[in-house]
Formats: C-alpha cells, structure tokens, sequence
C-alpha cells in the first residue's frame, strides 16, 4: 500500500515536503479525511511556503462541510501566493474561494 510505503519513506526524511504532501494526498484517496488533515496541517507548519497545500487543504475541508476553514485556508494561500507572484497558483486559490463563498468573478 501506498501509505505504508510513504511512511517508510519518511522515516528516512521526516523533513521531506514532497512525501508528507503525498502522504496527506493518500490519505484523502484512502477516505481517512481526519488524516489527511492532520497532514496537512503537519505540513503547513513545517514549511507554510508549500502552496499546494493549501488548495488541497480547501478541498478538504469543503469536502468535510468546514466552509469557514476551507475559505481561511483559500485566503491564506491566496496571500503567499501573491508575495511569491505565483499568478497561476493565486488564481486557483482565488476561483476556489469564490466558488466556496459564491462570489462573482467582477465582485474583485
């Protein structure tokens, strides 16, 4: 299985980014959103510059009814993102947020 082969992985490099984002995304394939979650969150404190994070994190938790820290999480990202002119990234976050709290594109 995937997890348990991420995990090894891990206890190699518990400071690898890219295998904890895996993980977190293994774990919502898995149906274990509270896991996932956990993962995320795990995440975002170890390197809170990991901007997939936070459009997956979104996802999540509009996925679990949390629209409140689904939006949080949508602006936070939506902020990184715009100090690192990651435009591509932003606007993801931005169409997600504006989906989540149902916003017209204009309303900008």
């Amino acid at each position: 299985m995937r997890i348990d082969q991420l995990k090894e992985f891990l206890k190699e490099d518990p400071s690898d980014t890219f295998l904890i984002y895996a993980l977190a995304l293994e774990y919502n394939k898995a149906e274990t959103p509270d896991l996932a979650i956990q993962t995320f969150l795990e995440l975002m404190n170890k390197n809170p510059e990991y901007i997939a994070t936070y459009y997956q994190l979104g996802k999540l938790y509009e996925s679990t009814n949390e629209t409140t820290k689904a939006s949080e999480i949508y602006l936070k990202g939506m902020e990184l993102t715009k100090k690192d002119v990651n435009k591509k990234t932003f606007l993801e976050l931005k169409e997600a947020y504006n989906l989540l709290m149902d916003i017209d594109e204009d309303e900008w």
